[in-house]
């Protein structure tokens, strides 16, 4: 049974709720853009699974209910993780905020997300990537889009940045002397970002090319407007398939590509963590750990050790299998 409210007054329901409580997580949460649409989609999952009711009319067999109902249209794991998630923040606003006596949240139980495969570049595929964005177009005359296109992917390559982290930053906050930018990363969180010194030469060629005087780091042609992420997406797909690379390059691919590339050079997982912006070591852990097989087998033969036996133990005869 639900539990019930100790007030008189029968709480809002769930779609009445939901724009305060999205408020709240974008002013005292911090929520990115892109996180408060993924809740206000959830939330109006869970308004078509179970019906707009009071708050406080849901109940533990509804949770099995909208468990029931996920499964049922095939949702993802990660898809049941985000739409229980959302339920279970919604509802601890609902009892921490509002003081509306809500279901416990921590009665709702998520799955386990199953550990991804983490896909990467090798360093010869990300070769072929950059050696396939042309530079000049066939007249021989520099390629401006081109040349934008080639500094955004070393960018990336160079700084393990989220592509919506490198979109978002205008000329002013590189110091290219010392490498580096101070960005608001996922969650509202300011962080140093570390550029390497290839993907900084590439940035200067690239803005030594514009003639515009837009703040933005990365502009779209003719320079009146910030470049939005749906502009990049194109030039991915084109240059994927002109290098001859199978893996779905993506800017999130480079992000990948850059940790594991940290990783197998000897990089402490600790720094990997920084580097990328992770709140939590264990998500740093969860995608990379594991990785580095070449590593794994050297520390085996390195750590894996007993002491010798004696010699004469070898010179044992093994009697013979009647």
């Amino acid at each position: 049974m639900p539990e019930q409210t100790c007030e008189t007054e029968v709480p809002p329901t769930l779609s009445a709720v939901v724009p305060k409580f999205l408020i709240y997580a974008e002013a005292e949460l911090q929520f990115a853009p892109r996180s408060l649409t993924k809740y206000r989609d959830c939330l109006r999952q869970i308004i078509l699974m179970l019906s707009d009711r009071p708050v406080n009319a849901y109940g533990r067999d509804d949770v099995l209910l909208l468990k029931s109902r996920m499964l049922a249209k095939h949702h993802s794991v990660s898809r049941q993780v985000s739409i229980l998630s959302a339920f279970k923040r919604l509802l601890s606003y609902c009892r921490e905020h509002e003081h509306w006596l809500t279901l416990n949240p921590e009665t709702i139980t998520v799955p386990k997300r199953p550990r991804r495969e983490v896909v990467f570049l090798t360093p010869e595929e990300v070769a072929r990537f950059v050696g396939a964005i042309p530079l000049a177009t066939s007249r021989g005359k520099p390629c401006a889009d081109g040349l934008r296109f080639r500094a955004l992917v070393e960018a990336l390559l160079g700084s393990a940045m989220r592509i919506s982290e490198l979109l978002s930053l205008d000329q002013e906050q590189v110091d290219f002397c010392a490498r580096e930018a101070k960005i608001i990363g996922k969650g509202g969180k300011e962080r140093v970002v570390f550029f390497s010194e290839r993907a900084t030469r590439w940035l200067q060629q690239y803005l030594k090319s514009r003639n515009d005087d837009h703040p933005a780091l990365f502009v779209c042609r003719g320079g009146n407007s910030r470049l939005k992420q749906p502009d990049i997406w194109r030039p991915f797909s084109r240059y994927r398939k002109k290098a001859g690379l199978t893996k779905p390059v993506t800017p999130h691919l480079l992000r990948h590509t850059a940790a594991t590339q940290l990783l197998f050079n000897g990089c402490p997982i600790g720094h990997i963590k920084e580097i990328l912006g992770h709140e939590r070591l264990e998500t740093t852990c969860r995608y990379y750990l594991g990785l580095d097989h070449r590593a794994a087998k050297q520390a085996h033969e390195r750590y894996l050790v007993y002491p010798d036996e004696p010699a004469s133990n070898f010179n044992v005869v093994t009697p013979a299998l009647v």
